[in-house]
């Protein structure tokens, strides 16, 4: 199967995902903001859009995902768009990148998409208002829509080994903390599987099989690279972003069921282990890598 796929605010995850269906024989428009990164989605075989300022060519696609970020004023999406998403009856899915802020914080135990949202931050209460916008909106027009819960996203070049590596990377020591993660590539399959089978009105959770304290994956980052443990800091102590600092606000540990037996995925790095031992191979320096 092959289509038209509009990304609003083509991110990191949706670069992936494109990647992997234009390698299908896929058409992706992607929207961005500047001319300067216009060219670069050109560059990769995208075709771009500048928005906010253009209309969405929502009559050339027939599959839509939203990547953008709700802000204190709500979903830009829903606040500039939903006239046009009501009008466009003809997608054959619809996709909301959200994250698993949305559960707030359950002193390390486990939810899954089941689990009452109950966000502890201020980012996690804008995205449950923002999947509420979604889910109004698609109920009201029979939209297709599936929402995507992504945990914590690593990938070429946004991994713990460029900090381990740039020498700037702390373990911020909480007890108990424990964090979900996913590979960016594993986050694009998960898509794709949805996409070949669509569930209008689904909602999944997208993260490893590995929830993990944070200083265990710096600490094996910088085995991997054979570099000192990143040094400790306790949390009371660390002088963070506020932005920071509410990552640490929750903890808990999320379970990825249905990925696997509604839409079939087996992850290709179902723990951080596998993920940062492939990072640094295909930068080429696997050979001198230790084992696990």
């Amino acid at each position: 199967m092959t289509g038209t796929l509009l990304s609003i605010g083509h991110g990191y995850s949706a670069q992936a995902l494109a990647r992997r269906l234009m390698a299908g024989g896929w058409r992706v428009i992607g929207t961005t903001r500047s001319e300067e990164k216009a060219a670069k989605l050109r560059a990769a075989g995208i075709e771009p859009l500048i928005w906010p300022g253009t209309p969405l060519p929502l009559d050339r696609a027939t599959h839509v995902i939203s990547s953008v970020a709700p802000t204190e004023g709500g979903d830009p999406v829903l606040a500039t768009e939903s006239d046009a998403l009501a009008r466009a009856t003809h997608l054959r899915w619809l996709g909301y990148l959200s994250t698993t802020g949305v559960y707030g914080d359950h002193g390390g135990g486990w939810v899954d998409e089941d689990t009452p949202l109950t966000p502890a931050t201020a980012r996690g209460r804008a995205r449950v208002s923002a999947e509420t916008g979604w889910r109004a909106l698609a109920a009201r027009y029979d939209l297709p829509l599936h929402i995507f819960r992504l945990a914590g996203i690593y990938g070429p070049g946004r991994s713990p080994l460029e900090r381990v590596r740039g020498g700037n990377a702390r373990a911020i020591i909480k007890p108990g903390q424990v964090f979900s993660r996913i590979h960016v590539d594993d986050i694009a399959a998960v898509l794709e599987a949805s996409i070949d089978r669509p569930c209008p009105g689904a909602v999944y959770n997208v993260c490893d099989d590995d929830p993990a304290p944070p200083q265990d994956v710096l600490d094996h980052a910088a085995a991997l690279l054979d570099l000192p443990q990143p040094p400790r800091v306790a949390f009371d102590d660390a002088d963070l972003s506020p932005m920071a600092r509410s990552f640490y606000a929750e903890s808990k540990r999320v379970r990825n069921d249905r990925i696997r037996q509604e839409l079939g995925v087996t992850l290709t790095y179902p723990d951080y282990r596998s993920g940062l031992r492939a990072l640094l191979e295909a930068e080429g320096n696997g050979a001198g890598a230790k084992a696990d």
